[in-house]
């Protein structure tokens, strides 16, 4: 068997300008939705597929991730005192839930350089990473990652998040070719990076959410660099794609985005409508904005 997969690296350093003005202060994975940052809300499902350390690549005015993963003794015995015993729990859950690692991104632009970064805590262990603005809507009993790492042990080699998409997407998402080995699980020969809709017949994305092999961040180090663009994991993993096997799986589950205004208020009001504390005043209200 494959080594099991305990790891995910976050990477969390953007500046969220799509966000501003009020990433100006605040991390964009601290934005809510409803009462959890999207960051949170990454994590747990993280965990639920067996996660155990959790490593946030972060940058220059994000100390308050590390708050938000810590203890506050101050404000549980505060809770605790006010007889809000519910919110001391889950704010002790939300501490003990995994190991918490952070590193401060060094390093070209890029998302490839947040995985690089990680290399020395990786140990020459498979790794999950999936991106901070970017919620995979799952059923309870199938976790996004946990599907992913279905596939790993299958084949014992890297996979990645599919969906389906058209032409608009392809504007949008890396885009995988490839041949179909099993329903729903695709063998890449390439993954190219927004190509557009003349450039490729494939119309399946690449989203956010990976199971990578060590052997990447040799890629990552060694590939070249091209002039005026970024150094992108898609980039990496296509190379690796041309090496070995690497395998794409169309997630049982839904991209919701949480990265820019309308998106992220999308996410919320989605969210909303299923909470039985605000769903049915949230019907109404929506319903009375629409007559």
């Amino acid at each position: 068997m494959p080594q099991p997969v305990t790891k995910l690296i976050i990477p969390a350093a953007g500046f969220g300008t799509r966000m501003l003005p009020a990433t100006k202060a605040t991390p964009k994975e601290l934005l809510p939705v409803l009462t959890k940052p999207v960051i949170q809300i990454i994590a747990e499902n993280a965990v639920k597929a067996g996660i155990r350390d959790i490593i946030i690549v972060s940058g220059l005015g994000k100390h308050t991730l590390e708050d938000h993963f810590d203890r506050n003794e101050y404000l549980e015995n505060y809770l605790l005192a006010n007889h809000k015993d519910d919110y001391c729990r889950q704010i002790r859950e939300l501490a003990q839930m995994a190991n918490f690692i952070y590193v401060r991104q060094k390093g070209p632009y890029g998302t490839a350089t947040p995985v690089l970064n990680c290399k020395n805590l990786i140990n020459n262990e498979p790794f999950a990473v999936v991106w901070a603005d970017d919620i995979v809507d799952c059923p309870e009993d199938r976790p996004h990652l946990k599907q992913l790492m279905e596939v790993y042990e299958k084949y014992g080699a890297s996979v990645i998040t599919l969906v389906n998409t058209d032409d608009e997407g392809t504007k949008k998402y890396g885009i995988v070719e490839g041949s179909e080995v099993e329903p729903t699980v695709y063998k890449i020969q390439n993954l190219l990076e927004k190509p557009g809709p003349e450039a490729t017949r494939s119309r399946l994305g690449s989203i956010s959410g990976y199971i990578l092999t060590p052997d990447i961040f040799e890629i990552i180090e060694t590939m070249p660099k091209a002039d005026g663009r970024e150094r992108y994991l898609t980039d990496a993993i296509d190379l690796l794609a041309k090496r070995k096997p690497v395998y794409a799986k169309i997630i049982d589950g839904r991209q919701m985005d949480a990265g820019n205004v309308f998106n992220w208020l999308k996410t919320n009001i989605e969210f909303g409508l299923r909470d039985p504390e605000i769903a049915e005043k949230l019907k109404d209200f929506l319903k009375s904005k629409v007559q």
